[in-house]
């Protein structure tokens, strides 16, 4: 398995920092941020000086009860080959349910959502994640993700779990141990018995990050330092393997390059602790992926799944009843925590929103997620939310209403508002005519 050594997640706020810090072995960039024929000038520098270059998807949703998308499976493959990349990782998640498999609307989370520790779950997963294997033109690595919610009626342990998609699959494992503090946290996991449990040889690489504690809860945020528990975690892994890679992610809040440096040193350190522990050395497993054949997941098992994950989802977003067996508090949490997170995704989407709307944009969005689920990407969001504003009537005929109205008529269509002077002439007297 290829050694990557020391890692940050490229984001554009950081680019040039990165660029200039010393140590750095490779980075992760944001798959779904990357265009393929148009590459970041950073990237581009970094990978001439030979920094390693790994897309990190995010909207795959391989955990859900639908088949991969084909589209968004040629995306990804396109952004590993203008990267150059020797691998590509995912989430084991979903992000999205309904639809025909489940005759219901299709509601989009904007987040990463856990995927019920049980066999129909377990066997879907694997059917996916194989289907991404024959897609993908570089092996495929799968992540652990931190979750609020626990599922009720789950049949397997995360040690587990994992395990057992990774011999049937031959799949990568990348394993986040900020995730795995997050899940000690909210859901009681043992971190330790986690590990213990793991086929410790598919580790690809692993990733650290920072949170917070609110109201009992750990939210991982990536926008706060690594904390001591999170680095212990890494100091547990290292005793048991050498990770081949370590990566911190940082995704908001950035503090000075100083700062993120003495993070990646503390990682080092970390690293450094559970090498010297080892009392013995683990082999690598052989790269290549087992003989066994996946089965396919049957109809029966896609739609359970399907019309759980439906359920469970519109009560995060639409505000339906909380399915049986799931904490009722903590799915508010989770709820509050999904309106708050497409606040500030949309705020970056569409920066004019905040910018016309002033202290008003944070609770207006509030209130209109409540009432209105996310059922396409962010920019549709965006859009709708400025429709739905500009409906409504609440915005008096202000400076903001007028701004907010010409920003949603130069985005809304199929093509964007010609700026000709003759153009836009024509449709001021039109206007003007319609007032008459």
């Amino acid at each position: 398995m290829e050694r990557l050594g020391t890692g940050i997640g490229w984001r554009p706020e950081i680019a040039d920092a990165v660029e200039r810090m010393p140590g750095i072995d490779w980075v992760e960039a944001v798959a779904e941020n990357v265009c393929p024929g148009h590459l970041p000038e950073s990237l581009r520098r970094l990978r001439e000086r030979g920094v390693t270059v790994i897309p990190h998807g995010v909207s795959l949703g391989l955990g859900g009860a639908d088949r991969p998308d084909e589209h968004r499976l040629t995306a990804l493959a396109e952004r590993a080959e203008a990267l150059g990349a020797p691998l590509v990782t995912e989430h084991i998640a979903f992000v999205r349910a309904g639809g025909p498999l489940t005759a219901s609307p299709l509601l989009e989370a904007g987040h990463l959502l856990p995927v019920p520790r049980t066999r129909d779950a377990l066997d879907v997963l694997c059917e996916n994640v194989r289907i991404a294997q024959d897609a993908l033109p570089v092996p495929l690595a799968v992540e652990n993700i931190a979750a609020l919610i626990s599922w009720p009626g789950e049949e397997l342990t995360e040690g587990q779990f994992l395990y057992e998609l990774a011999d049937r699959t031959g799949v990568r494992l990348l394993i986040d141990v900020a995730n795995l503090h997050t899940n000690h946290v909210n859901r009681g996991e043992d971190p330790a018995k986690a590990l213990a449990e793991l086929p410790l040889e598919a580790v690809a690489y692993v990733h650290v990050a920072g949170g917070f504690a609110r109201d009992g809860v750990w939210h991982d945020s990536h926008a706060h330092p690594v904390p001591q528990p999170v680095l212990d975690i890494l100091t547990d892994l290292a005793s048991r393997v050498s990770p081949p890679g370590v990566l911190l992610e940082r995704d908001e809040n950035f503090p000075e390059p100083a700062e993120l440096e003495g993070e990646l040193e503390a990682i080092r350190a970390a690293v450094a602790k559970g090498r010297a522990i080892c009392e013995e050395t683990v082999a690598e497993a052989a790269e290549a992926a087992p003989d066994s054949v996946v089965a396919p997941a049957s109809d029966a098992a896609r739609q359970r799944l399907g019309l759980a994950q439906a359920a469970l989802l519109s009560a995060l977003v639409a505000g339906t009843p909380v399915p049986e067996g799931f904490d009722r508090v903590r799915l508010g949490v989770q709820a509050r925590a999904l309106a708050g997170k497409r606040a500030d995704v949309v705020a970056k989407v569409a920066p004019e929103l905040p910018e016309i709307l002033g202290d008003a944009y944070r609770p207006a969005f509030l209130s209109y997620a409540q009432r209105h689920p996310m059922t396409g990407g962010y920019r549709r969001d965006a859009l709708d939310f400025a429709g739905q504003l500009l409906l409504d009537g609440r915005l008096e005929e202000s400076r903001a209403r007028r701004e907010l109205r010409q920003w949603w008529l130069e985005r809304s269509g199929p093509v964007p508002r010609s700026q000709r002077p003759a153009v836009r002439m024509a449709r001021a007297a039109r206007r003007v005519l319609l007032h008459r």
